[in-house]
């Protein structure tokens, strides 16, 4: 069995439980890693039934800057939320084969939930301009096409590095 769990990176230099917008998952948080720029990566573990899409918005509208939720599951694939400001909302996954099988499971189709790669790439980039930084989105697609078993939560890691925010 591998990793389930969140990583919610967002751009603050408050505690988690300064952050109404963490709500009552602010005591599982802890920080995985900090990023150059202020930028923060929590990890809750476990599958506490966090809404990312709803975390992603209210997170990105209280800190002023884009935020990304990543859950990652059983070490497979990655369901990506992410909002701005300005850039607005997005879902997309990494390792889409392996998140096909999942939603298979319950009659969904890839498609009825994640963006394609182009337009996550391109999305990606998007959010990457309103953090800061100019990424080229073709990169960008190849990440979201590809497979990523066993260590899904490397690839978000991954994707934190293709967009910019782990670089001095």
């Amino acid at each position: 069995m591998g990793y389930w769990g969140y990583l919610v990176v967002a751009k603050t230099e408050r505690r988690a439980e300064e952050l109404s917008a963490l709500g009552e998952v602010h005591g599982r948080l802890r920080v995985n890693e900090r990023l150059p720029g202020r930028w923060l990566v929590w990890e809750h573990p476990g599958e506490p039934g966090i809404n990312g899409e709803q975390l992603a918005a209210a997170l990105a509208q209280e800190t002023g800057a884009p935020v990304l939720v990543g859950f990652v599951m059983d070490g497979d694939c990655v369901v990506i939320e992410a909002a701005g400001p300005v850039s607005g909302a997005w879902t997309a996954c990494l390792g889409p084969r392996l998140m096909a099988g999942y939603l298979a499971e319950d009659g969904h189709l890839l498609e009825d939930w994640f963006l394609p790669p182009g337009q996550a790439a391109s999305r990606s980039a998007d959010w990457a301009r309103e953090a800061g930084h100019t990424v080229d989105p073709a990169p960008l697609a190849d990440l979201f096409r590809a497979d990523v078993h066993p260590w899904a939560q490397d690839k978000f890691l991954g994707l934190l590095d293709a967009i910019g925010l782990r670089r001095a």
